[in-house]
This record gives C-alpha cells, structure tokens and sequence, in this order.
C-alpha cells in the first residue's frame, strides 16, 4: 500500500518514540483481551480524540460508519462461501442449547475466533484452510441439533434450502479448497486458490480477458479489474462489477451513505473529494477513481483523513483485484515531524538513488508523509492491519501528481505495549546486536517504515514502453521488496544522521541484524511446517535475506552459526549488507522498470518460497517454549454520537473489552449483502 517541517533534534525523536510507554503504562490500560490458537487479539488507544473540534468527531463517526459496512465485502471476496459459514457459525453460537462447559464446545468457539480474524476459513497470512479440531459428528449431531436452525442461511435469492450441506463438506474435507491463494508451484493460480475474484475460467482465459483492455502506451493506464469478480458462465466471460446497483450493491448503498453524511460536515476540498469516492461507488467508473485518489493525493492539510475503496491487490493470484478495505484517521501532529522531514528531502533521496539514473524521476511530486492515529480499522485492515500505507497504488499518478505516506503510531504502540519478553535471547546470538535491538529498535523500525511508505513505494518510474503489470502474480512481492530495499539502504545513509534522524550507523546496525534474522529465519514461526512461504511481505524479506547471504556468502558478510545445538543467524559486515541491499535494489528497479517478468519469476522462486524444513522444525520448536503469539490484530473503538434537541453536541468514545461481542456485534448491525455472491 499504500505531508514539511525541518525537524533536527534527535533527542526530540527518541522522546516521541518512548512517549507512549512512558505514559500510558500508568493508566493500566488493557491491551490484549483476548488469545487462542497463534492470535491475541488488541485493544489500540485513539489518543487526542476527545481534544479534537466537534466538527472532526463527527467526521470521523460517519466515516467510521461507511468503514463498518464494507465487512461483509471483504468477507464474501476471501471466499464465496465464507458468509454462509459465518452465519451458520454465529447461529449456533447465539442459539446453541447444549454444554457450553464441554472440551468439544471450547475447540468450536476457538475455530469461530479463528474464522471471524481471518475474515473466513482460510489462514489471514497463510491462506490455508483451517482444520477443526471438533468432529463433524459432534457438529452436525450436537451443535446443529440442539441450535435454531430458522437462523442458519439460506440459498440466495428466496430459496428454502439450507447450506448446510453445502458447506459442511467444505468445513470438514480438507482436500475442498484447501488454499485462499497460491501463486506459485501450480500451472493455475486460479485453479489453485480459493479467492472470490474469478469463478469458471482459467488464468490464461483471465490473463487473455485483460491482456488487450489497456490502450497501447496509454500514459495514464486504469487499473482494469479492480474493482469486479470475473466470471464465465455459459461460455461467456464478463465483469461483475462492484458498484450500487451492481456486485455488493446492498453494502456499497450504506457506504455511499454514510460517505455523504461524513460530505456534509468536511470542508473543502475534502467534501469534493468525498463526493467524488460516491459517485465512483455508484457508477463503478474506473477513471472516476482515478480523479477520486488525484484529488485525494492532494489533499494535505485536512487533519482527519482515510482509506476507502476496492484498493490492495495481494489476495488476487494475478494481482489486479482490489479487496475492501477503510482505515479512518487523523494526523500525529507531534508525531509527524520526522515523516515531514523525510518527505521534504524526498527528490535528494530519488535523486542518490542506487537505480540506473533512467529509472529515476527528475522530479518527485507531492510526495506527503505522516505519523496518524487510526480511529476505525476495517475490510482487509482489521482484525490485522498494516503499519504503515502508502497510496494510491497507480504508477502513473504517483509520477504525476505523487502520494500519502502513512505510520500508524497508535497500532505500533498497542504492538510494543503488549509484546511478549524472551524473543531476542533466544534467537539473537550476539549480545552487542541485542543491545544495538534495545536502544534504537523502535526508532530504527519506525524510519525503515516511514521510508519504505513514503519514498520507496514512491520512488523510481517505468520505461517509456512499459505501463504495468508485467510482473503478473509476482507483482506484490517484487515491489515490497523495492520499498524495503530503499528503505534499509537509506535507512543506513550519512544523510540520516545529518538530518538528525539518526545519531549514527549503529541504528541501522540494529534493523538489519534483526532484518536479516526475521527474513531467513524467525518470521517461519507463522508458517505450518512442510507449507511454503506464500505471503507477499513475507516473501519479499525472505527474498532479501536469502540474496543477500548468497551474494555476501563469500565476504562472509551474513553467517550461520551452531551453539549449543541451536541455528543463529548474524551480520559479520555491516557496510557491506548495505552495500548489497542498494546492488538488490539496482535489478528489483530495472526489473519493474523493465517490466521483466521472467527475472523478477526467478529472483521469487528461487529466494522467496521454499523453506528448509529442518529449520523450520527447529525455530517452530524454539518459539513454542517462549509462549508467544505470532500475529496479532484488533477490535475496534466504539463511537457515539451525542445529540441535544436533534443537534450533535459531542462524539464519545468507549473502549470495548469483548472480541466476541464485537464480532457477534457487527455481524448483527452491518450485514446486509446475499449469502452467496
């Protein structure tokens, strides 16, 4: 994914980076609420909220209010049965009427928490089906027979007939689509995944339908796919677009609601901004999202902002569908110095870029950054979400009119409030690499972020042959890797310390020793053993990790270690790391520049996907002992408005304490589409 103030006190820096530790460890506030499986689940603080004007809160409620509808969208893009389950889940579990006390019952809630924070069956980060570890006899036998089946779903358009069978097979037999999404190591991606964004072609019948759509050197290319579900039914291919009166039309009519009630109190020119993301939804225009994220782009100085569209395209195979997705926000006033900073000097870092100079722009444009505090997270951002965005995601606009750079300093502080203790003892083997991790890890982790959102994500241009999407399935994963790589190269520049932003190389020490440790080996903790790497951002720190050790393997610069019958990782060179992320940087550039999809199929293939299973085995074991979560994500604020004599006096905010009540919560007051899309 994906405003200038010369900011050079770097002690002020550090302060803002301990600032919410330091303040907020003394109100007891609660962060986690909740843990099963490999999730705990977050409470994340709206700091600044109640000290903002009337005018803004009410903003942010409607806009929260158009966020809230777009869940089932996300829901029924994961997978077109996944409403069904979700509904026939959720009737069991309000109506059931047996022992709610049993070991059988425990293990079904524990796959409803699972399903409802991946957004369907399938694994958030590693799009495998889930396995129940109830029996399908105690479901169908207990739970089905002593629940209000007048509340399980039926078949679209008014038909009587249950889905239960249906989707009781698909449940239980793991060998029904096991897989959201594959992209590689098939000869159909679609085949493969079980994604809603294509039913009954194949990816040469997909690949075929768009290879001709976009004009022939257009210098403005629509992004074509983005917002539909493709589909061929009786020999015939065609759109399903997601508009009002279209695909999703029930939640798109709410969201276009709430959108014009949050018009009415916006200021110019985000009320036209506003107006236009309406009139897009209503007629499905692509070109009108074009003018929406222009105008959007441009707009840096409302202080209250958002996402809110068919936008990331990472859970496509073929990289063209947009799923749902809404972050509501306001700017870090304080926060946001060092973001300004950087965008500011945005054309000096283009400009000493280590890209072919052909590939860089000879003139950045409205690159803006900030710190935010997300209000409202939704779609394809909650329960888990993003730390950082950078947006829109068309090249074009970016080279013209640029792009908004985000970090969401509240999500990473509810992150630091509630991490677990013992994870660099146990896989960082030096004790001078976990000092460097103690005193600069969050500053340095925050600067790799901001730098990847707002200037690599934003950096370099295409050939003038080129429009984008060459790159095909492999496109996520090779411009991840770019906006990474930029960041970890500059992230260790002199320019940062003469900025003030760092006060030595030492921080960048401290990124790349935890960088490289993560990439080639610790983030396998999220992954089932025997499974590959299928994530985007995990591919793309696995490609890093694993070029780097092969290209420095020589130099010794990265090293394997054995100690006491346990596998570390360490940096022997730091100079050189560097030196070899701005080298990976030089062909990741050419290859998106050039559109060169057989070298960036390649580089992802041979560095990104396959994990050694050995080790594997052994950093599964190890993180079992430390009793940590591997992923987290959040429930959301509540947020009410206050009226006197038909007139809004104030907006409260509560913080809720049920992540199931939540769930159970919108799942009553924000769904409205068909079960079956």
């Amino acid at each position: 994914m994906k405003k200038l103030t010369r900011f050079t006190l770097f002690a002020s820096i550090m302060a803002m980076a301990i600032s919410f530790s330091s303040c907020n460890k003394s109100d007891n506030f609660q962060w986690q609420i909740d843990s099963f499986d490999d999730i705990k689940v977050l409470r994340y603080k709206v700091h600044g909220f109640e000290e903002l004007p009337l005018q803004q809160k009410e903003l942010i409620y409607y806009l929260n209010q158009a966020a809230l509808w777009g869940r089932d969208i996300m829901w029924d893009q994961n997978f077109k049965y996944n409403l069904a389950i979700r509904r026939t889940l959720e009737a069991i579990y309000t109506t059931y009427k047996g022992d709610r006390e049993c070991e059988e019952w425990a293990k079904f809630e524990k796959y409803l928490k699972k399903v409802w924070f991946a957004n369907g069956i399938h694994h958030h980060y590693g799009n495998d089906k889930f396995t129940p570890e109830f029996t399908r006899d105690y479901f169908m036998g207990e739970l089905v027979a002593n629940s209000n089946t007048e509340r399980f779903p039926i078949e679209a358009f008014g038909s009587k007939v249950l889905l239960l069978d249906t989707i009781v097979p698909i449940i239980f037999n793991p060998e029904l689509y096991p897989s959201r999404l594959v992209q590689a190591g098939v000869e159909d991606v679609l085949e493969a995944s079980s994604m809603n964004y294509y039913e009954g072609l194949t990816q040469k019948e997909a690949e075929a339908f768009y290879a001709g759509m976009a004009a022939k050197n257009d210098p403005r290319p629509i992004s074509y796919g983005l917002n539909s579900k493709l589909v061929k039914k009786d020999g015939k291919i065609y759109e399903q677009t997601y508009k009002v009166g279209g695909m999703y039309n029930n939640a798109l009519e709410q969201i276009c609601y709430w959108l014009s009630k949050a018009a009415e109190v916006a200021e110019e020119p985000q009320k036209s901004t506003i107006l236009k993301l309406v009139e897009y939804y209503q007629k499905g225009d692509l070109r009108l999202f074009d003018e929406f994220n222009i105008a959007w782009t441009k707009d840096t100085e409302s202080r209250v902002d958002f996402v809110n569209g068919f936008t990331e395209d990472y859970g496509d195979p073929l990289g063209r569908k947009g799923a749902w997705e809404s972050i509501v926000n306001f700017k870090s006033l304080e926060a946001s110095r060092r973001t300004e900073l950087i965008s500011a000097n945005a054309q000096w870092f283009e400009d000493h870029a280590p890209i072919n100079p052909a590939f860089r722009k000879p003139e950045v444009k409205g690159v803006s950054a900030k710190v935010i505090t997300a209000a409202t997270l939704a779609g394809d951002a909650y329960p888990a979400t993003p730390i950082g965005i950078n947006l829109p995601n068309a090249d074009w606009i970016r080279k013209e009119h640029g792009s908004k750079s985000v970090t969401i300093d509240n999500i990473t502080e509810a992150y630091a409030e509630s991490a677990g203790s013992g994870f660099n003892e146990e896989f960082m083997l030096r004790k001078e690499d976990r000092e460097r991790l103690a005193k600069y890890g969050t500053l340095s982790d925050n600067l790799h972020t901001d730098i990847h959102e707002c200037l690599g994500h934003g950096s370099g241009q295409l050939a003038p042959n080129v429009k984008g999407g060459e790159l095909g399935k492999y496109t996520s994963t090779l411009e991840e890797t770019r906006a990474d790589l930029f960041g970890l190269y500059y992230l260790g520049d002199q320019k940062m310390v003469e900025l003030g932003l760092v006060p030595s190389f030492d921080a960048a020490k401290a990124e790349y020793a935890k960088y490289i440790m993560n990439g080639i080996m610790t983030q396998f903790s999220r992954i089932e053993l025997g499974k590959d790497v299928v994530e985007s951002h995990m591919q793309n720190r696995k490609l890093i990790a694993e070029w780097c050790y092969e290209k420095g393997k020589e130099e010794n610069v990265i090293e394997w270690v054995k100690q006491d019958g346990k596998t570390y990782v360490v940096v022997n060179d730091f100079e050189r790391l560097r030196e070899l992320f701005g080298e990976m940087l030089y062909e990741i550039q050419r290859i998106k520049s050039e559109g060169d999809f057989e070298a960036g199929k390649a580089l992802v293939e041979k560095y990104a996907v396959k994990i050694d299973p050995e080790l594997h085995k052994e950093v599964l074991e190890r993180y079992a002992t430390l009793g940590i979560k591997p992923y987290s994500g959040f429930i959301n604020p509540i947020y009410t408005l206050v009226e006197e004599g038909g007139k809004v006096v104030d907006v409260k905010i509560e913080y809720p304490m049920s992540y199931v009540e939540q769930m159970l919560y919108y799942s009553e007051n924000y769904s409205n589409l068909p079960t079956l899309n």
